[in-house]
């Protein structure tokens, strides 16, 4: 299945100056492996993979006392591969298991610019966040994995020709024909059954979109994979035991009426203290993204964050439709009540993050409250989410009062338009990957 990072890696391989090693982070089984092994095979000559779950060889050499020269020398031996010939790639899997290793990955920026080298290991943010190693600051590139955002379903269901019409109707501002328009629509629908992990979306592909073929144990098992992994960075059971409960929380707290995340919601009477370490752990594994509360929404957005309150979405929007026990065909005919909101905000916040924008939102003292503001070189843009047609808002209004921006957006389920008196330019829900941070969203 296409992924739209390989263009960033195709950019990396192609900067032949100083070349750092390549650090890719990102929730477990969101496709890392999958997609550094197929970018390896295609785009160099001579390419080598070591799993350090499987070759602890390599582990017990980079611990040892040698110097960086003499296991570098001995690497090649316990792999039986020159790692010094010319056009040569070596990945490094779960490489969250040696943390001298990964220290030594500035020895090869420095020593061996020649040799290309990618990393990937499950929870390494966790890792890298708690780790007591040297870490090489400057002399590795990370890039972030997210699940598949919608555009990539789109790609991964066939459906090419849809993405260039909607791409297309975004940019001219016109709407797009009532029969194509629900076909996106419902596309959208079968996409919050899926969410964006690559397992998922690949069986729902299999079945040619047979929800009754569709596996939804998959997005269970992979969402008690992530507490598998846990147990080999918790300090304690305890610990483990309250990261579950705030992740567990979560489905409530996004349809919560204060609109940010409570403690009193994971347990009665619970403190910020009592699950500060359990939140870092979920947001340094990206299970969770965290939009920050601005009151002042002037730039930079970052100045003016109140850090004490603030949102949590799931980082996949199937994960979240999956522990909410929706039924598909709930899902499909749009049946899932007051929750309908929450999903598609959690959505909107999914592939805001795939597309690179931070998260932000507004609230004043009193109830107004705008879902996202995205940072454009147009100014501070609101984002105002609606799960359905009626998207009638007093606090978009009194926003644009009170601020004057540019312009607005509202993503819901009508059809493509702008209403020049208003100034709030609609977004169909399905069209969502459209707002990168290169567009022009006027």
């Amino acid at each position: 299945m296409q992924r739209k990072i390989y263009r960033y890696l195709l950019e990396w391989k192609k900067n032949t100056n100083h070349v750092k090693p390549l650090m890719l982070l990102g929730v477990r089984q969101s496709g890392k492996t999958y997609i550094l092994e197929e970018f390896c095979q295609k785009e160099f000559k001579h390419y080598i993979y070591v799993n350090l779950f499987e070759q602890d060889n390599v582990v017990e050499l980079y611990n040892s006392s040698y110097t960086s020269e003499e296991k570098f020398a001995q690497l090649k031996v316990l792999l039986n591969f020159d790692l010094e010939k010319e056009n040569t790639i070596l990945f490094i899997d779960e490489i969250q298991e040696s943390e001298k290793l990964i220290s030594e990955l500035k020895y090869f920026q420095e020593r061996h610019n020649n040799l290309r080298i990618v990393c990937a290991g499950s929870l390494l943010g966790v890792k890298l966040k708690r780790g007591k190693f040297s870490f090489p600051v400057g002399k590795i590139k990370i890039l972030n994995l997210y699940p598949m955002d919608f555009e990539e379903f789109l790609m991964a269901m066939g459906e090419e020709l849809l993405i260039d019409l909607i791409k297309d109707c975004y940019r001219r501002n016109k709407k797009i024909s009532d029969s194509v328009h629900e076909k996106a629509l419902n596309l959208y629908r079968t996409y919050l059954i899926t969410g964006g992990m690559p397992e998922s979306v690949r069986n729902m592909v299999e079945t040619k979109k047979d929800y009754i073929k569709y596996d939804r144990t998959i997005l269970n098992d992979i969402t008690n994979s992530y507490f598998k992994d846990m147990d080999k960075y918790v300090v304690s059971e305890v610990e483990a035991l309250k990261i579950e409960r705030v992740y567990a929380s979560l489905p409530a707290q996004l349809s919560n009426q204060s609109n940010k995340f409570q403690y009193s919601k994971v347990s009665k009477g619970a403190k910020s203290r009592d699950y500060a370490t359990s939140l870092d752990w979920l947001m340094a594994s990206n299970l969770v993204l965290e939009s920050k509360l601005v009151r002042t929404p002037e730039i930079p957005l970052r100045g003016f964050v109140e850090n004490e309150v603030f949102k949590l979405y799931l980082s996949d929007v199937g994960i979240l439709n999956n522990l909410l026990k929706l039924t598909m065909q709930d899902i499909l005919t749009d049946n899932i009540s007051l929750y309908k909101g929450v999903i598609a905000e959690n959505y909107v916040a999914n592939q805001f993050v795939c597309l690179g924008h931070d998260l932000y939102y507004y609230q004043n003292q009193n109830t107004l409250e705008i879902d996202f503001l995205l940072y454009t070189k147009e100014g501070i843009i609101p984002v105002e989410v609606k799960a359905a047609n009626n998207t009638q808002s007093k606090s978009l209004s009194a926003y644009l009062k009170n601020f004057n921006p540019k312009y607005a957006i509202r993503i819901s389920t009508k059809n493509f338009g702008y209403d020049e008196e208003k100034k709030i330019k609609s977004i169909p829900l399905y069209a969502v990957f459209c707002l990168t941070k290169e567009s022009d969203e006027n």
